[in-house]
């Protein structure tokens, strides 16, 4: 697992509108799309998720659910990521299958790192690294820190929080595998653009 992952703005609420974004920000480079929604309304859940997993298996990239197991395997999802207030990553394993992707959150801790892993993770996420509108009370983790967490890290590392173009190259001389954006894509004016610049750090 390697390249620019990009999760999705909350905030849409437009299944053709997820699409197009999608489809620009795929076309520019994205690797690997995370579907995030937050809402409580399934329906529209399913509704998003099915339209991104349309999309991303169109163009033959793995579309990941966030948190919600029921609805990527429903769906066919090539996986889900897992925040650490969701469900098990080994139950989520054990629904998914062992060649769905899976990963867990792990804040700036070796110690949930250890566990993910453990339990079956395809692999970590660690941040926020910068301020972040997406998750803006999560603590912050050191560059320093992340190149620690890297070199003991069997799995990939997804690095995520606040990363644009300007700070990308700080990141990747850390040694992750992944910088994960939103910000930097959905708030640009040329999500294609803004998409393509970042793939190309890769």
């Amino acid at each position: 697992m390697q390249g620019l992952y990009v999760i999705t703005d909350a905030s849409i609420t437009q299944p053709e509108q997820l699409y197009r974004q999608i489809q620009e920000t795929i076309e520019g480079g994205a690797a690997c799309i995370q579907m995030r929604h937050k809402g409580n309304d399934l329906g529209l859940l399913e509704a998003l998720a099915d339209a991104a997993i349309d999309i991303c298996r169109i163009k033959g990239t793995p579309c990941i659910i966030n948190d919600h197991v029921l609805v990527a395997r429903g769906l066919g999802a090539e996986g889900v990521h897992l925040g650490q207030n969701d469900e098990s990553l080994t139950r989520a394993r054990e629904a998914l299958g062992i060649r769905a992707i899976i990963g867990r959150t792990c804040h700036d801790s070796t110690k949930l790192m250890e566990r993910a892993v453990r339990e079956g993770a395809t692999y970590c996420a660690f941040g926020r690294l910068f301020r972040s509108e997406t998750k803006p009370a999560a603590s912050e983790l050191s560059l320093a820190k992340l190149s620690e967490l890297v070199a003991a890290c069997p799995v990939p590392v997804v690095a995520i929080g606040g990363i644009n173009a300007d700070n990308a190259n700080q990141v990747l001389d850390t040694g992750v595998s992944t910088i994960a954006v939103s910000g930097a894509i959905f708030k640009s004016k040329d999500i294609g653009e803004a998409a393509r610049r970042l793939s190309e750090l890769f």
